[in-house]
């Protein structure tokens, strides 16, 4: 016998019967202790989308204050600089004031940071909130949180949060809310 029948040796297998449950279990380890970031973000409401065009009514100009936030971040609040501190203290100052007639336009520039937005927004949201609480404790002598629905309502049609946004626009390019507005 020349040749001998060779044995075939077999190459030794894994076992992999756990490695789909090991998987499994560090997908879900991963999951559990990686933190998700929040967006950030505003909570506002929209009014609804109105069939008809009202008519604009003319505010006062006494009753509105002009919040802007230029190209290099400077807040100015009737064209003098302020802080965020100063736009919460003279925006609560303001609202108590004039209650439901006062208006707050916030003008921002395109190059502006959206995180300077942000502190302006906060400050104005603080502001609300602390006239709501104290407007609570005077009516109900509690803070606006731990009044009812019925509570809060009436608060919040007593003090409006009356925020409007004004969009600055290039000299070059005339907008169709201007007088005698171009196409």
């Amino acid at each position: 016998m020349m040749f001998r029948q060779w044995e075939r040796r077999k190459v030794p297998g894994l076992n992999t019967t756990s490695t789909a449950d090991i998987s499994f279990m560090l997908l879900i380890l991963f999951l559990v202790a990686s933190s998700m970031d929040l967006d950030k973000g505003i909570a506002r409401q929209l009014p609804p989308m109105e069939k008809e065009q009202k008519q604009q009514t003319a505010v006062d100009g006494r009753r509105v204050i002009r919040l802007a936030i230029d190209a290099n971040n400077k807040v100015t609040m009737d064209g003098k600089n302020v802080s965020m501190k100063d736009i919460r203290q003279r925006t609560e100052q303001f609202v108590n004031a004039n209650g439901k007639s006062h208006l707050i336009q916030l003008q921002t520039d395109r190059k502006a940071s959206y995180d300077t937005y942000l502190h302006v927004q906060n400050a104005l949201v603080a502001a609300y909130n602390a006239v709501r609480n104290s407007k609570a404790s005077d009516l109900f002598g509690k803070s606006f949180d731990l009044c009812s629905t019925e509570q809060q309502q009436q608060i919040v049609d007593e003090v409006p949060i009356r925020v409007s946004e004004v969009y600055a626009v290039s000299a070059n390019k005339p907008t169709t809310t201007e007088k005698g507005g171009a196409e």
